[in-house]
């Protein structure tokens, strides 16, 4: 089928859902729509939009413009190996890393057997690190990994760690490695690290794709130099691993004990499912349990392919975030999970969605009139409820709410007070927010009176667990998709954060030709 890229206020169907009446959430949530405004996501997870801004009419002139835009079939063009990152002129492939793909026959064999080659690879280090085939050179068994990258060489792996360290508790499994983190290139972040780790018992996890990330190759030589400062007895180079490209000078350097790979059609915010998460998530678990992950990802893009809206989580919560952009104009979007071990889901949504979507250039390449990604913000629930809930229930911007919870707690852990226990206390909290931004409150007293009307949808699974993890996760990053596709904007580059890379090149070359910048640099000399 022959694709179109349109802007999205050159369709019919988006003229026709500006014209419709805005619903009133107050008048329209009613105990029969929460129990029923609801979609199967895949491995136990439930999207709810009950508490969404949108009646029979909002969701037909959704469908409408879904078709118009075309977004199942460009899904189907991605999926089939076919280029639809036109920046780079790429294929766009991290489905690819959770399963085989052919859409129409047409299945780039000769990637899924390179993801499948490479995944088996890290299972199979990971199994001998396990069983000290490999061990430290000074013939210490390795029980600490750190992984050094940024971005979404960090952010992604880092949160499905947190979120997976509970479930191996409640399973009775002590994790294989224990894993840290070294991102941002303040050495007090790398100093941190290394004081409280054993650098004997230690493998470092170098990533980077195209080996030449300043940031990455600045903390991996300040760690090389500490750990000789501090065990001068360890040999670095057996200590160090690379995921990288086959291409990067990183690939074939013998300074690393061994090298997995990953490729340019999968963009970092988009690669935990590839070997940058799945080093890390593998030498602490087990590769069985992050192909548990994979597969909860896979079957929650199979069910992405679904035409009709609302039979499809992560397309209608696609559409009813550009409803609440494009018509309603509402400029952020909380995240706010109810589980501690999604403490960091947010940061790393935050990338993925204002990464990928946080342009104003269309596919055609003409400058946009209408906004697209909003800020994406959050923080686990009760703890927000005391930090911003404040402003969101009863400032003068409505910030549509996305809310993550879950029936069981993850590790099955849990005590009685007054009356409760404290998994059942969280979930009436997560319970009573949604119904109090959608509801609202009348009150005399203007200090105490809530306007109510407020948008959220809620994720809801029985338990995190690595499949429901994988599931949660493919959903975000399919809803990310389908809004560029629908605001006919690349989600899958990211020029915008080159800017930045150079002026700090021109500054870290001692003559940058720019009076303002050298201006700033002098604050800081």
């Amino acid at each position: 089928m022959e694709v179109k890229f349109n802007n999205l206020n050159n369709t019919d169907s988006f003229k026709k859902l500006a014209s419709l009446p805005v619903p009133d959430i107050k008048k329209i949530i009613t105990p029969e729509r929460v129990s029923s405004f609801s979609i199967k996501a895949g491995n136990g997870i439930d999207y709810n939009y009950s508490a969404k801004c949108a009646d029979t009419s909002v969701l037909e002139a959704l469908q409408m413009l879904s078709d118009e835009q075309q977004a199942i079939a460009k899904y189907k063009k991605v999926l089939s190996g076919e280029i639809m990152n036109k920046g780079e002129k790429r294929m766009v492939l991290h489905h690819y890393t959770r399963g085989a793909f052919g859409i129409d026959g047409r299945e780039v064999k000769e990637r899924g057997d390179f993801y499948k080659t490479e995944i088996k690879r890290v299972y199979d280090f990971a199994d001998k690190i396990h069983r000290g085939v490999i061990k430290g050179s000074t013939g210490a068994k390795f029980d600490t990994a750190v992984q050094i990258g940024i971005g979404g060489s960090d952010l992604g792996p880092r949160a499905l760690y947190i979120a997976l360290k509970g479930y191996m508790a409640s399973e009775g499994r002590t994790p294989f490695l224990y894993c840290d983190f070294i991102s941002n290139v303040d050495p007090d972040d790398a100093a941190d690290v290394i004081n409280r780790i054993n650098p004997e018992s230690t493998l470092f996890i170098l990533v980077s794709k195209s080996g030449t990330t300043q940031e990455t190759l600045a903390n991996s030589y300040l760690v090389k130099n500490l750990v000789k400062k501090f065990s001068p007895v360890t040999d670095i180079s057996r200590h160090m691993i690379a995921v990288t490209s086959k291409e990067s000078p990183m690939a074939s350097s013998p300074d690393f004990l061994d090298s997995f790979y990953i490729d340019d059609f999968i963009g970092g915010r988009y690669s935990s499912t590839s070997a940058v998460g799945g080093v890390a998530l593998s030498l602490a678990f087990g590769g069985e349990v992050f192909q548990d992950l994979l597969d909860g990802a896979h079957e929650s893009d199979m069910k992405a392919l679904e035409n009709d809206i609302t039979k499809n989580a992560s397309l209608l919560d696609a559409m009813l975030g550009i409803y609440e952009r494009n018509i309603l104009g509402h400029t952020a979007e909380a995240v706010l999970p109810y589980s501690q071990a999604l403490s960091r889901f947010p940061a790393h949504l935050q990338q993925l969605m204002m990464e990928s979507n946080g342009k104003s250039v269309s596919v055609n390449g003409d400058r946009l009139s209408y906004p697209t990604c909003p800020v994406i913000f959050g923080e686990p629930g009760t703890n927000g409820q005391h930090s911003f809930y404040q402003q969101l229930h009863q400032g003068t911007d409505i910030v549509p709410l996305k809310f993550i919870g879950f029936r069981r707690s993850q590790q099955l852990l849990d005590a009685q007070y007054e009356g409760s226990s404290c998994q059942k206390k969280l979930n009436a909290n997560l319970a009573a927010q949604i119904t109090a931004f959608a509801q609202g409150q009348n009150d005399e007293n203007p200090n105490k009176y809530f306007a109510g009307g407020r948008p959220s949808d809620l994720i809801a699974g029985e338990r995190l667990t690595p499949r429901s993890l994988g599931s949660l996760l493919a959903h975000y990053e399919n809803r990310t998709m389908f809004q560029g596709f629908i605001w006919n904007i690349n989600s899958f580059d990211q020029e915008g954060v080159q800017l930045g890379k150079k002026l700090a090149g021109k500054v870290l070359g001692g003559n940058s030709g720019n009076s303002v910048l050298d201006a700033y640099s002098a604050l800081l000399a």
